[in-house]
């Protein structure tokens, strides 16, 4: 056959997470002890009163094309909850509902960028940031950031990274998968150097929101009133309440780039999963409260994975304080050799990880940050002790 792909799909870099993941399961399907500490996935069931509701709503014979922006009662649902946990004021015409919270970066990404135009990403970034700017035409900026500044961008970084091409700024906090999150005093330090490039669209990618062990609130960007129009919000049912399959994300948005992104999804998916939708109603009108015990297992997993990892020679790393990752930098392995192996790189170090330790991690250098490797503790306490003393072992 002669059938040439094109140019974007042939440059376009598999998901590296999905990659691992699917690399972790092959060696499973043969007989390998493998823990998977790769893919962000909570291990909990989905609440029993969410499930209940996708129960009802198929009763109730849902079946039909929705509307290619979701329900009205999804979206005045996402409006309360922006308003009770963000003091947020969005009308449901300004809300998108989409496929997942990756969908929705898709659909802004397609709605707001042309060729040429630059996204600044601070690095480490989410694995799709940068492949959906590039899909876009876009061009990739990124911002290097350390574990000695806990993986955040400074002020002066960002004014460093601004040029007449700057389109947008992309970011999530809490961080996957540094697991730091931006201050309100911090993102005020931005949205300062902002107001200065009225050009500038924030993508404030929040997912992993309610996923925060600082006692202190989460702030998004959006609160600040001489911001509000020019950042987007995005977020999800996936993390917090453990229904990532369900794949059901939203946007928040000004109301020419809601419409804007309905038009692109209008022409892709159209509207989300009926089901899934009649769900989230039930999910986002719930309480905090009743995924309390998901956090707080999650912070106790943090303390566990941080301390164990702290203890190995050559781990440097800084303490998450949202989401359920660790992401420590082990480039002090670089240019060693161990059984057998050349550790050249993140990628190498990953590899050696899963094939010696049967563990499976992710390498940085997918995140923009190519001295680390990322662990997921959404895996029970058990699996990430084995994993650890297995890496212990294979590293002494």
């Amino acid at each position: 056959m002669n059938i040439k792909l094109s140019d974007k799909i042939k440059n376009l870099e598999p998901s590296a997470t999905l990659a691992m993941a699917a690399k972790a399961r092959e060696l499973k399907a043969k007989g390998e002890d493998i823990i998977s500490l790769s893919l962000g996935e909570p291990d909990f069931s989905i609440p029993e009163f969410v499930k209940e509701a996708g129960i009802k709503a198929i009763q109730e014979d849902y079946h039909a094309y929705p509307p290619v922006d979701g329900f009205p009662e999804m979206k005045q649902a996402v409006s309360e909850k922006l308003k009770r946990d963000n003091n947020l004021d969005y009308k449901p015409s300004q809300i998108v509902i989409s496929t997942g919270a990756k969908q929705a970066l898709s659909n802004i990404a397609w709605a707001l960028l042309n060729p040429g135009d630059e996204v600044i990403l601070p690095c480490p970034y989410w694995v799709s940031y940068k492949d959906i700017a590039q899909l876009a035409g876009a061009v990739p900026v990124e911002v290097e950031t350390s574990v000695e500044s806990d993986f955040k961008m400074t002020a002066e970084q960002l004014e460093a990274a601004i040029t007449p091409k700057t389109k947008m700024l992309m970011y999530s906090s809490p961080c996957n998968p540094s697991g730091s999150i931006y201050s309100k005093e911090e993102l005020r330090a931005l949205a300062d150097v902002l107001q200065k490039h009225p050009q500038i669209v924030v993508v404030s990618d929040e997912i992993y929101e309610h996923i925060n062990y600082t006692g202190r609130p989460h702030f998004s960007m959006a609160q600040f009133e001489d911001m509000f129009d020019r950042v987007i919000a995005v977020n999800g049912v996936s993390k917090a309440f453990s229904m990532t399959g369900w794949r059901i994300g939203y946007m928040a948005a000004s109301e020419k780039i809601a419409q804007a992104c309905t038009k692109n999804q209008g022409q892709v998916t159209s509207g989300a999963n009926v089901i899934a939708q009649r769900a989230s109603i039930t999910a986002l009108r719930a309480p905090v409260s009743k995924i309390r015990y998901m956090i707080d297992e999650f912070a106790e997993r943090r303390e566990i994975i941080f301390n164990l990892l702290n203890e190995i020679e050559g781990f440097k790393c800084n303490k998450p304080e949202g989401a359920f990752y660790v992401f420590p930098n082990i480039s002090y392995y670089f240019g060693k050799t161990i059984k057998g192996t050349k550790i050249e790189n993140a990628s190498d170090f990953a590899l050696f990880l899963l094939s010696e330790a049967k563990v499976a991690t992710v390498t940085g250098e997918a995140f923009g940050n190519p001295n680390c490797i990322r662990f997921s503790y959404a895996a029970s306490r058990e699996e990430i002790e084995e994993a650890v003393k297995r890496i212990k072992t294979v590293l002494s």
